[in-house]
This record gives C-alpha cells, sequence and structure tokens, in this order.
C-alpha cells in the first residue's frame, strides 16, 4: 500500500489529480499541502474519502513524520498576472519546495514534477519538441515562472542521475477547465468570466498569438497515464498537451457567440507574450499509446462556460448578473 502526497492539490489541476488518485486500490494516505495561493478549498470540498488528509501551508515549511512512496509537486501558479506579482514566491514554490519535498520521498519512490511549456519561452521552432532548449529571457518579467520550472527540472535530473531517484516530469500545454479560478487571469477563463459578468472580453495585443488549448479531463488522462498508471522505459520530459493551434482571437469570438453577442476590445500586449505555444507530441503518443485530447476546443469551452455560469449563478450579489446561453 502506498502513503501518496501531492503538493497543491487544491489547485485547478492537482484537485483533479486528487480525485483520481483516490480511485488507486493501493493509496492507503493522500495527504494534500497547498497555501491556498491560488488553489481553493472548493475544489476539494466534494472529497469525503478517509484516506484523504488536507494541510494548508507553503510546501517549502510542510513537515511531515511520515515518508511518502509517491509525491507529485504541482505548487506553483501558472496564470502570469499571479506568478509576475510575486516572482519570489514562485521560484521559492518550484525549486525549494521540490527541495523540501525530496526529503520526503521514500527510498525508490517516485517523484512527479510538474513542468510547463513555458520552458521553451517564445519558441523558434513549432511544433516543440521535448528535446528544443527553448528561447527563454531569463530576466524578463516572466522568469520567474520560465526559470523556475526549468531550474528545478535540472534539480530532478540531476538528483535522478546521481541518486537514481525515479523522475517523472511531465509540460504542460495549455489547459482550461472546471476548477478554475474566476480570478485566474488566462484566456479562456478571462473570456468566459468576462461574458458571464457582462464586460466586453479583453484581449492582449492582436489577439492572433496561438495556444493548443487542452480540455482538463484529456491532459488529466495524459498525466495520470504518465505519473503513475502506464509502465515505459522513457526518462526524459514528456510534453502533455492539445496539438491544435487556434488563436486567441478566434477564442475570444466563440465565446462572444456562446454568450450571445458581447464586444471585444484590445488593450496592449502582455510584455514578453509567446507568439505561439504548440506541443510535439511524438513521445506521447509512442510511450502513451491511445491517448489524446479528443475533447474538441469548441465542446470544451462551452462546458467551461456552463460550469463558470452556474457557479457565478450561484453567487448572484457578488458576481454580477446571468448572462443565458446561446440558444436558450
Amino acid at each position: 500500500m502506498k502513503r501518496v502526497l501531492i503538493a497543491g492539490g487544491c489547485g485547478f489541476i492537482g484537485s483533479h489529480l486528487c480525485d483520481r488518485l483516490l480511485q488507486r486500490s493501493d493509496v492507503e494516505r493522500l495527504v494534500c499541502v497547498d497555501s491556498l495561493w491560488t488553489g481553493t478549498t472548493d475544489n476539494i470540498a466534494h472529497i469525503r474519502d478517509e484516506r484523504f488528509r488536507y494541510f494548508q501551508g507553503n510546501v517549502e515549511e510542510f513537515q511531515s513524520d511520515i515518508t511518502f512512496h509517491e509525491i507529485y509537486h504541482l505548487a506553483s501558479p501558472a496564470s502570469p498576472p499571479w506568478y509576475m506579482k510575486e516572482p519570489r514566491r514562485t521560484i521559492s514554490a518550484n525549486l525549494l519546495g521540490a527541495l523540501r519535498l525530496l526529503d520526503l520521498l521514500e527510498p525508490n519512490g517516485r517523484f512527479g514534477f510538474m513542468s510547463t511549456s513555458e520552458v521553451y519561452g517564445d519558441p523558434l521552432v513549432s511544433p516543440q519538441p521535448e528535446s528544443y532548449r527553448g528561447s527563454v529571457d531569463c530576466t524578463g518579467p516572466r522568469s520567474s515562472y520560465d526559470e523556475g520550472k526549468r531550474v528545478t527540472e535540472s534539480l530532478l535530473f540531476e538528483t535522478r542521475r546521481l541518486h537514481g531517484i525515479n523522475v517523472r516530469i511531465a509540460r504542460l500545454f495549455n489547459v482550461y477547465g472546471p476548477r478554475t479560478r474566476v480570478d485566474d487571469g488566462r484566456a479562456v477563463s478571462n473570456f468566459v468570466s468576462q461574458a458571464l459578468s457582462g464586460k466586453p472580453l479583453t484581449i492582449y495585443g492582436d489577439g492572433m498569438q496561438s495556444r493548443s488549448w487542452g480540455y482538463v479531463d484529456d491532459i488529466v488522462e495524459g498525466i495520470t497515464r504518465f505519473f503513475w498508471r502506464d509502465s515505459f522505459d522513457y526518462l526524459g520530459p514528456l510534453n502533455i498537451g492539445n496539438d491544435r493551434e487556434i488563436s486567441v482571437l478566434d477564442v475570444a469570438k466563440y465565446v462572444a457567440e456562446l454568450a450571445g453577442g458581447c464586444p471585444i476590445v484590445h488593450v496592449a500586449p502582455t510584455p514578453h507574450d509567446p507568439t505561439n505555444r504548440c506541443p510535439d507530441l511524438t513521445i506521447a503518443r509512442q510511450i502513451l499509446p491511445g491517448w489524446d485530447c479528443k475533447v474538441p476546443y469548441e465542446e470544451g469551452v462551452r462546458m467551461t462556460f456552463e460550469w463558470f455560469r452556474d457557479r457565478m449563478d450561484a453567487e448572484p450579489a457578488r458576481q454580477g448578473i446571468r448572462v443565458p446561453f446561446a440558444g436558450e
């Protein structure tokens, strides 16, 4: 039986992973650590499993009198407005968090780290394979997140080289879906929350920057297979995402259509915003046969819209008016 720790388990993706971990019959205890910096206990409020324990606090300060057979490190903001506001805290959560968690890992245990496509920076090649070393501005306003992930990858791979620990590192591309914060700050959640609040949809720059939007259920399926379900010999980082590129402007137009029509406004570009983001999934399809992002972004955005609408309807006084869904 396994003792498992997940750092950042109250977050958007972390809470979905908690659900998947609790489906396992070999998990004896699941410990969730989260500072609630960007996570929320609303995301785990449905869990009633007696094996589950939640501790509030910074991952780099977490204390435990037991060690763990599996540790999954997701304790970091992923949205530019959040990590650009607190760069020191972002680097600390990633790097110092990993150092602390390594001390809690059982000998021969497994360490999974949630890295990001941001390690590729503003890419000069597309799609981006895992072998691409990236084009990152190490002194730019996004660098705390980009470099925080990159140095943590380095720490973990070097720890494996020297001490032989079992490391799995996933590089996630753009993910959206239920359990995202209303004030998350990334494109899909921004557009949906603005539309449902009766506000114009805000696009930074011309909106032609492209992203590869992966619905959370598809992404979490890929993560669970990579982190613990599938067996393979691959040792490197793995891209997990959707390889269908769609511009930010097209997503905004689609959300506006779902909301029954609302204005779109353009404002100054976000500093160092990558022009494109698209994963090369060659390795993922080899080691995780049959896995793919099956939910089209049109369907995924529609489901996300409905989830946000229901959530905001539950708090009308605080969140504002209800916007009817197109077709009602």
